[in-house]
């Protein structure tokens, strides 16, 4: 299995420092991803979820020329460990690790249900801004 991993830096993290932490994982667990490669590791800024933010409509999409198909959380799920929990957790979005409307369970086979793309990052950093967690 192919693994990359997107994740978020913290309000006064330096992307460095971040990256050093995951190296750090990796080396731990054995894994065999580049910390310090971007197309390895993606780091997202942390975002501010107080921010207004456009909703998008179902009109939206047609104007932006993409379907919701092409999120990639309608359709990828992420795995996550939490500081200081016992147990990963499956997750639709990397962006929104403690919204519990995106954890969809422990295992990926009970995840694969659909996804409501209705979180303000949603919009502003995906729909919007074009990001992916894939580089």
């Amino acid at each position: 299995v192919r693994m990359t991993v997107a994740g978020r830096t913290m309000w006064g993290e330096t992307e460095s420092h971040a990256r050093d932490g995951y190296a750090a994982l990796y080396a731990s667990e054995g894994f065999e991803i580049d910390a310090y490669n971007p197309a390895g590791t993606v780091l997202f800024p942390e975002m501010d979820e107080s921010a207004d933010v456009p909703e998008i409509t179902t009109a939206c999409w047609d104007i932006l020329g993409k379907s919701p198909e092409q999120v990639m959380c309608s359709s990828s799920r992420m795995v996550i460990k939490r500081k200081g929990t016992e147990h990963p957790a499956v997750v639709a979005c990397t962006l929104l690790p403690y919204d519990t409307q995106f954890e969809l369970g422990r295992f990926l086979k009970e995840a694969s249900r659909p996804v409501r793309l209705n979180h303000p990052h949603c919009a502003k950093f995906c729909v919007l801004g074009g990001a992916s967690c894939s580089a």
